[in-house]
């Protein structure tokens, strides 16, 4: 093996330009730090290392910018930011089969004669969930109060805090120390101003030592993750106690108790095939399950979150910042929409959820686990 990488050489064998190397050297992001015997600058093995990293993120598609931020990252080793990097490599090989199933579902949907809107095209072609539905979080996706002190109450005296799948920050709490992680760029770029700190990563391969914080939780996340045990064993390696706000999927007829899924949007079911039960989800943490009742006036706008204002769902807007509906597909959307709006006219769903009025909260699967 060679002691030392001429910059021709290395530039070789990863397949860039000389001249791009000696860019990364003129603006302090790698710079050779040997010589060779002959006097010529070269890479040691530190070097090499740094520049396997900064020639990653830039296929990821990172700005040199962001690179330098990432790699200069004191809070993380070279074994986190390894993890880091899998797991964004992951992540660009999610959103290229989210692309080909998107590409799949317009031939299907062109064969049966139905043409999807210019719209909704570019909203899911090539686009990561979340960077679909994200843009539409500020408005219709806020914290709870309730909810929030449920989830805080639940946290227990912990004081350093590990939000997985943050998003934009909703049920961050604000008097402890919190760390983000979230693997979505749309959604980074929204967090507030004074947020706390979020690094890109999954919650499978979380880039942190085995309990590096007192509490780990997950908000209305953990059914985007493409292994959900796996992401919720991370979660418990890395913090001493684990909270989780998800949706239980295995209880006998829990399709039928939400009317909109029961009544108008059969294909619901679908995405939740393969989904670990409950108990599963519990036994990964090693906790217990409580329900989470939805209020009538839930401030945060997610799927079940207007059980008793029907009318929302006919909004664009509400839709747009659930997943739910870019998952089933717009022709799924459209006709559960137009039947809503059709029933909402003649008294129909009135009629059928006529017991709703009474209820302040609602039990519509909702789960807080706790470990």
């Amino acid at each position: 093996m060679e002691a030392h990488l001429t910059v021709g050489r290395a530039a070789e064998l990863a397949g860039v330009t000389v001249r791009t190397l000696h860019h990364y050297d003129r603006i302090g992001l790698v710079r050779p730090s040997a010589r060779t015997a002959a006097g010529y600058r070269a890479y040691a093995a530190g070097d090499v290392e740094r520049l396997r990293e900064v020639l990653a993120y830039r296929r990821l598609g990172f700005g040199l910018r962001e690179i330098a931020d990432l790699v200069d990252d004191p809070a993380t080793d070279a074994v986190a930011r390894l993890r880091r990097l899998r797991a964004l490599t992951l992540e660009q090989r999610d959103r290229a089969d989210a692309m080909a199933r998107a590409i799949e579902r317009e031939l299907e949907a062109r064969a049966m004669g139905v043409r999807t809107t210019p719209e909704e095209q570019l909203r899911v072609f090539g686009a990561q969930l979340y960077d679909a539905i994200g843009s539409a979080y500020p408005a219709t996706r806020r914290t709870d109060p309730r909810i929030a002190a449920r989830i805080w109450e639940a946290l227990g005296d912990a004081r350093t805090v590990l939000n997985v799948g943050a998003g934009t920050g909703s049920y961050e709490p604000p008097d402890r120390e919190v760390t983000a992680v979230e693997p979505s760029a749309v959604m980074r770029a929204q967090r507030p101003e004074g947020a706390a700190r979020c690094v890109a990563a999954s919650a499978e391969s979380l880039p942190f030592a085995d309990g590096s914080f007192d509490a780990a939780m997950a908000v209305s996340t953990v059914h985007h993750w493409p292994d959900a045990v796996a992401g919720l064993r991370e979660m418990r390696r890395v913090a001493r106690r684990v909270v989780v706000f998800t949706y239980d999927a295995s209880a006998p007829g829990w399709l039928e108790r939400f009317w909109l899924t029961r009544d108008y949007l059969p294909e619901f079911a679908d995405l939740l095939v393969g989904w670990p039960s409950l108990a599963d989800l519990t036994q990964a943490i090693g906790g217990r399950a409580e329900p989470v009742l939805v209020p009538w006036d839930c401030a945060d706008g997610f799927f079940e979150a207007h059980w008793r204002r029907p009318e929302a769902y006919l909004e664009d807007e509400v839709r747009r910042a659930v997943s739910v509906w870019t998952r089933v597909g717009p022709e799924a959307e459209q006709r559960a929409v137009g039947l809503l709006r059709e029933d909402l006219a003649t008294g129909r769903w009135a009629e059928r959820n006529r017991d709703l009025a009474a209820l302040d909260a609602a039990e519509l699967g909702l789960r807080l686990l706790v470990a």
